[in-house]
């Protein structure tokens, strides 16, 4: 079987608990969800980082966020959105993540890859405004990373 998107990746390594591995997240906010969630590069397929130009490696991260727009009556629909994210370590050292919108389908995300130490916890803070609003929603977020 080919995983053919990264959200459905994302959704399959959740469902095989790799919890301490992967974090899956979600922050709801008036009439949408934030979906983010955090990952080294090497648990993606050799195809799937290809695809998307990922490096993969144990000492790269994986930032992920998707914004969905509640709709009743349905599992809601992705849509586009302005997103900044910064992460900070335990030392205080905080990062600017360089997102970037990957389109699949009907699918939108954003990702975003930093460098990793072993036994790191990065504290993120996910900023989202979707498009055509003028509010900006925060979500956040912490994971701890095993490189080894």
């Amino acid at each position: 079987m080919r995983i053919r998107t990264l959200p459905a990746l994302l959704a399959l390594l959740a469902g095989l608990g790799l919890g301490p591995a992967l974090a899956e997240n979600s922050t709801k906010v008036p009439g949408y969800t934030i979906h983010h969630n955090a990952l080294t590069t090497d648990q993606l397929a050799p195809d799937v980082a290809r695809s998307y130009g990922i490096q993969r490696s144990k000492n790269r991260g994986l930032l992920n966020v998707s914004v969905i727009k509640e709709q009743p009556g349905t599992t809601g629909t992705p849509v586009s959105a302005t997103v900044t994210a910064t992460s900070r370590n335990l030392q205080g050292v905080i990062r600017e993540l360089a997102m970037r919108e990957v389109r699949d389908g009907t699918a939108v995300y954003y990702l975003g890859e930093f460098p990793v130490e072993h036994a790191e916890t990065l504290k993120f803070a996910v900023q989202v405004r979707p498009q055509g609003e003028a509010t900006s929603y925060a979500a956040d977020l912490s994971q701890e990373f095993f490189t080894r």
